[in-house]
């Protein structure tokens, strides 16, 4: 393990220097890993995967897009690629990727196949904390593990070709086979990733429904939508309100703060720029730690969780989401954002 410290805290995390990838493929030896669902994190995952040179295959409902997606991507049909019944049968290790209103549905195909010795893997811990909600309580003879990419399966993907990595967390829910450890770290560097920090199933589902909700996408959205309408309203044109909200932000400063920190932008802007972010970002902080509050206080009741499981039970939700995202897709902010990406050079 190597030690990363921030200001009076050490953190032991995993690097690949300390598992490097010969030593993952030693601990998957024998072992097939069955990557369940082709959507948001599969593609990136099963290829990553089978880059690295793990046994690898796909299962996924046939006859659908993900389906003839996988299939795109080089996965064989019962070679590769089977349906979620004969993925279940062939894997050791059950990678379970499919939406959290897919696991709920998939759930007693899975089970049945989670004989003793097998492990189930997850990348997200709703499932298991609010399984009261979900039905999943896997048998007590199998591992029970967890690495969660933190971010986009296509990041991940594109990073791994890149020759980098997305930093990933890793759990233990349960060590069965006393093996448990060595196959979540296996798994996190054979799926490519940077380095691994240890949680737990219960902290990784409150902090993930807190980021997404706030600073990683709805808390940046309202901030851009508040921004950029306060800027038309005062008679700025839509170029000059995107720019100045989103392209600018997106394309030259967060880059720079990602290589460099926030520190280092603060330090090398204009006196000006300077000066009034440092004042404004408290009264910023002050106005929404409130909100922040709420949010996990609502994550945590297991709200946010029977909100998401009630919603996708409609059967109507698909066509209310389309419409929500068509109406976002429509405003002005995200209109003017289109016209700008087409004109970057």
């Amino acid at each position: 393990m190597a030690e990363m410290k921030f200001g009076g805290v050490t953190e032991q995390v995993m690097t690949r220097e300390e598992f490097p990838l010969i030593r993952a493929k030693q601990v998957m030896a024998g072992e097939t890993i069955a990557v369940l669902g082709y959507g948001v994190q599969g593609p990136g995952q099963a290829l990553n995967l089978k880059d690295n040179g793990f046994k690898v295959i796909v299962g996924q409902r046939k006859g659908t897009s993900t389906w003839q997606k996988a299939l795109n991507d080089g996965w064989v049909e019962n070679e590769t690629l089977f349906e979620l019944d004969e993925a279940c049968a062939r894997g050791t290790i059950l990678t379970f990727l499919l939406s959290d209103a897919g696991q709920i549905a998939a759930w007693p195909t899975v089970k049945k196949h989670l004989t003793k010795g097998k492990a189930l893997c997850f990348s997200h811990g709703f499932g298991i904390t609010f399984n009261e909600k979900t039905g999943i309580v896997p048998p007590s003879d199998v591992d029970v593990i967890l690495v969660a990419p933190k971010g986009s399966g296509t990041s991940l993907r594109r990073l791994f070709q890149a020759g980098k990595g997305l930093n990933s967390s890793y759990a233990v829910h349960q060590n069965s086979t006393g093996k448990a450890y060595d196959r979540v770290l296996a798994m996190g560097i054979g799926i490519g990733s940077g380095y691994l920090f240890e949680t737990s199933f219960r902290k990784e589902v409150y902090s993930d429904l807190t980021g997404e909700r706030g600073v990683l996408m709805g808390a940046i959205a309202g901030v851009f939508e508040a921004q950029y309408n306060c800027l038309r309203r005062n008679g700025h044109s839509p170029s000059e309100a995107f720019n100045e909200t989103v392209e600018e932000l997106t394309q030259s400063l967060m880059p720079l703060v990602a290589e460099n920190g926030m520190d280092w932008m603060y330090a090398n802007c204009s006196t000006t720029a300077q000066r009034g972010a440092l004042d404004w970002r408290h009264k910023f902080r002050k106005a929404v730690d409130p909100v922040f509050d709420e949010l996990y206080a609502s994550v945590v009741s297991g709200r946010e969780a029977e909100i998401a499981i009630e919603a996708g039970r409609k059967p109507d939700y698909r066509a209310g989401l389309e419409k929500e995202l068509t109406e976002l897709r429509n405003s002005e902010i995200w209109q003017a954002g289109a016209q700008v990406r087409k004109l970057r050079p």
